[in-house]
């Protein structure tokens, strides 16, 4: 029976995520425009907003990650979600004192407040679910997000039309407050972790991803992947705008309609864990991914753009309903928070540098060229996987320090193809 019928604390978290995800998508839409529309920003200063959203990562990623793994997460959560729902607010009360330099101010605090809030929840959902119900549990949570984002992007560019980029920007800061509401009214209560705070807790997520094959596999290619995907996501909705000469309205349905991928992507990526979890990765991050490549057509018909960006969000997001499953299963638990941000220091890391990297293209030598450049980089990202172990497998391991090469593995747990 569905975890949405029988597990009333996952429904509240699965609804409060749900909708957090639909304001952030509507955000994601909102934030450009206001920096084109309001502030007649360039492609660069695009970029640099994108870049100072993710920056924090580098900043505080791995302090939080050792932090995280000594507190109780859902506090942390609500903390981090009213102070983002207020940060929003200020955009459309500051008027006609914005800024560029004020939105990226605000900006980068609520990537910060992000950085806080996703690696609390990354580590709390393992806690809330019994391991048999993390696949099932990943697979509704990123299909549901998936759904949101549809939703939030084809509204997002609705609403700019009809109430300005800026008061768009209300929706996400509600969104924050319900799920700070949904957050607030679960009922499980994690239990006072006895980590010790000490020296050393950083270098210990840090060791932990470099000695072990599958986790450094992992966050290479998740860094090569968001050099990429950034790349051309911070420039696209500029190029659709400036080139394509879609209106908001257009440019939100359009995206909205692409990331419908990433619905089937969630239920791809739960039902092709049967065929193996290291095939399935590679289907997910190698072979959909070439579609990006039809992205840059998008001035000669949006049929291409939706085309290519389907592609690449159906296998994002089932290769992230496999990861987020095997890391579950595979991390130790008291080190949970130190690997997530570890691994998100590396792969959301280069998400700012993709962001100045896009900017920087498209405003050097044109937003065409930029989109072939960043957008060729989604599928080459992929042969970090082909040429590491997981290419050899047909699974991968399901309980750290086994199935690594050199080790004697489990065979049911990893089998070679």
């Amino acid at each position: 029976m569905s975890l949405l019928r029988t597990h009333r604390d996952f429904r509240l978290f699965w609804i409060g995520e749900t909708i957090n995800r639909f304001g952030s998508s509507v955000s994601a839409v909102a934030l450009p425009l206001v920096a084109i529309s309001m502030l007649d920003a360039t492609t660069f200063e695009v970029g640099l907003l994108t870049a100072a959203a993710w920056a924090p990562w580098l900043l505080i990623g791995l302090p939080t990650g050792a932090w995280i793994d000594r507190v109780r997460r859902r506090p942390v959560m609500l903390v981090s979600s009213a102070a983002s729902g207020l940060l929003l607010l200020t955009i459309p009360l500051a008027g006609t004192v914005l800024t560029i330099e004020l939105l990226l101010v605000i900006a980068g605090l609520v990537g910060a407040a992000a950085v806080v809030f996703q690696t609390a929840y990354t580590a709390y959902l393992p806690t809330l679910l019994d391991p048999a119900d993390h696949a099932e549990g990943n697979a509704k949570l990123h299909g549901s997000a998936s759904a949101a984002q549809i939703a939030g992007l084809g509204c997002g560019g609705l609403l700019v039309q009809l109430a300005g980029a800026a008061n768009a920007l209300i929706v996400d800061a509600a969104s924050f407050l319900i799920a700070l509401g949904c957050l607030a009214a679960i009922r499980f209560r994690e239990r006072r972790t006895t980590n010790p705070r000490r020296a050393g807790a950083i270098r210990e997520g840090i060791r932990l991803v470099v000695h072990d094959v599958w986790l450094r596999t992992l966050t290479i290619f998740g860094a090569v992947s968001n050099l990429a995907l950034m790349g051309y996501q911070a420039i696209v909705v500029v190029f659709l705008v400036r080139e394509a000469g879609l209106t908001a309205g257009a440019v939100g349905t359009l995206i909205a309609a692409a990331s419908s991928g990433g619905v089937l992507g969630a239920i791809a990526g739960r039902q092709t864990i049967r065929f193996g979890t290291a095939r399935a990765l590679l289907l997910c991050e190698l072979g959909l991914p070439t579609l990006a490549l039809l992205i840059p057509l998008s001035d000669a018909s949006p049929w291409f753009y939706l085309a290519g960006a389907f592609g690449v969000s159906l296998g994002v997001v089932g290769g992230n309903v496999v990861k987020a499953t095997f890391l579950q299963s595979y991390c130790p638990p008291d080190l949970f928070g130190r690997l997530t941000a570890t691994t998100a220091f590396v792969n959301y890391g280069t998400i700012p540098l993709g962001a100045l990297l896009g900017g920087t293209l498209g405003q050097t030598v044109g937003l065409t060229p930029a989109l072939w450049i960043t957008t060729a980089g989604v599928p080459l990202a992929g042969l970090v996987l082909l040429a590491s172990p997981i290419s050899r497998c047909r699974d991968l391991p399901t309980h750290h320090g086994t199935g690594a090469p050199g080790t004697t593995a489990d065979s049911s747990r990893v089998r070679t193809a």
